[in-house]
């Protein structure tokens, strides 16, 4: 059976009865798409096999399973997985405190397949494929508590007032010896920017590039990071931002994958070592109108437009609350540490990787900004969602724009950001900014969520304090 199967947990769906799908059955233009591009899969993948089906949950885990290719046409009618997937711990139990869980009698919902995720798998792509799935409600109206969905209405929101964003993708990640455990008595090596240093792993690199091209998945630079092991990946910029979060997942699932496949393991902790660095997801973002022009350029003035200042003093604003879903877990906050080109801070700068939103250097035509406060553990949906909520905020209110860190002289005009996990999701429950945009329903659901996995960490005794003398 496949390793996509929930851990702990009985999938009790089923695939619509069998049905011989066909253009007349079909209820809407998508459903038509889809037969076509299984139409055009086939042709380019005539021994496929088998099909891996699965839904994100809340913390970018797959959640699914296998089916024969038999089967894949009906799929277009869709499929049944429980809601409470969107209730499920980084240990894949379901949070009965959700509400979503036995006291409702897990209930089943529709989902459908996402259109252009039928790809390759990473593991023999001749044979095998894979499918993304979103999730319905009641009213076949999209499953408001699935972070694709959430991704999904913040982009409409933006639209809706003529902002069109653009955006690419930096992700960090470690390739580690299976046998290698972290915090060892080790002497590392700083591979910074070091060519040769990825020759060790060039193979292994070379197979995620050449498994990322069968997906349709342009990447346009891979860059050695500071500790031994680290790497970074440079996904090409895109104005369809569904689809760049989509093909960020698929390359992390690539990637995990490939490196099983070479006796490895890949880690997208953020700070799976305490004496190395940490993992970050940054993201690249300038903002376009209806004429495609972007607002952010600032026509050959060496200081950042307007357009660009508002859209950051929104960021600025919201980062404080964000920071539970930038920093997901107990984790992800060991990475926030002085020292470490980590922003501690709410505040934004020009060519200055200290900062949370930095302003890198380009041509007057191309102004763009980087948001530079994630995780690679991060859920690259809800991480995205929160870098256009905090834009749009910051473009249609009437906000003060902050100075720039290097300018800041006065203690109390800085902004710190949250260092623990109960701090943030505190912030983050109370955002009236946020609930307007995320909802109630989604903001609550990810706290008690996130407490419970806090309190399973926090419930656990340490080997340190095993030795304590006391």
């Amino acid at each position: 059976m496949s390793n996509l199967l929930m851990a702990g947990h009985n999938i009790a769906e089923e695939t619509v009865p069998e049905l011989m799908p066909s253009a007349l059955q079909c209820c809407n233009i998508e459903d038509i798409l889809f037969l076509e591009e299984i139409e055009n899969y086939l042709q380019r993948y005539s021994n496929t096999r088998h099909v891996e089906i699965f839904l994100h949950d809340l913390n970018g885990h797959v959640r699914g399973k296998r089916i024969d290719i038999a089967g894949l046409k009906n799929i277009v009618q869709g499929s049944y997985f429980p809601l409470s997937i969107y209730a499920m711990s980084l240990d894949g139990e379901v949070i009965e405190e959700s509400g979503l869980g036995k006291s409702i009698g897990e209930p089943d919902y529709l989902c459908k397949p996402v259109l252009g995720s039928l790809q390759p798998c990473a593991l023999n792509p001749e044979s095998n494929a894979q499918l993304f799935l979103t999730m319905k409600d009641d009213h076949h109206q999209d499953c408001q508590i699935e972070p694709r969905n959430i991704l999904k209405k913040s982009l409409r929101e933006l639209h809706n007032k003529n902002f069109y964003p653009c955006m690419a993708a930096e992700l960090e990640f470690y390739l580690l010896d299976s046998n290698e455990k972290a915090d060892s008595d080790k002497i590392y090596l700083n591979q910074c920017l070091d060519v040769n240093s990825q020759d060790k792993y060039q193979e292994v690199l070379d197979e995620i590039e050449r498994i990322a091209l069968l997906q349709g998945i342009q990447i346009i630079g891979l860059v050695s990071e500071s500790s031994s092991g680290q790497y970074e990946i440079n996904i090409q910029h895109s104005g369809d931002i569904l689809k760049l979060c989509d093909q960020i997942m698929m390359l992390k699932r690539t990637i995990k994958q490939v490196a099983v496949k070479y006796g490895l393991h890949a880690s997208f902790l953020a700070k799976p070592d305490m004496h190395k660095a940490g993992s970050g997801m940054h993201f690249h973002m300038s903002m376009l109108n209806q004429d495609q022009q972007n607002i952010f350029s600032t026509k050959h003035n060496p200081l950042p437009s307007r357009q660009l200042l508002k859209a950051i003093s929104g960021l600025i604003v919201l980062l404080p609350p964000s920071m539970a879903v930038l920093a997901p877990n107990v984790n992800s906050f060991r990475r926030f540490k002085a020292g470490n080109h980590v922003p501690l801070e709410a505040n934004w700068g020009v060519n200055n990787r200290n900062v949370a939103i930095r302003i890198p250097c380009s041509d007057s035509e191309n102004q763009r900004l980087e948001y530079r406060v994630a995780g690679a553990d991060c859920n690259p949906y809800l991480t995205v969602a929160m870098i256009l909520i905090g834009a749009l905020h910051g473009l249609t209110q009437n906000l003060e724009i902050p100075q720039q860190a290097t300018q800041i002289k006065v203690k109390d005009k800085q902004l710190f950001l949250s260092t623990n996990q109960q701090d943030a999701l505190a912030l983050f429950h109370s955002d009236a900014v946020l609930q307007k945009y995320l909802g109630k329903k989604f903001m609550e659901l990810w706290c008690v969520v996130k407490r419970a996995e806090h309190q399973h960490i926090y419930s656990q005794i340490t080997l340190m304090e095993q030795h304590w003398d006391i």
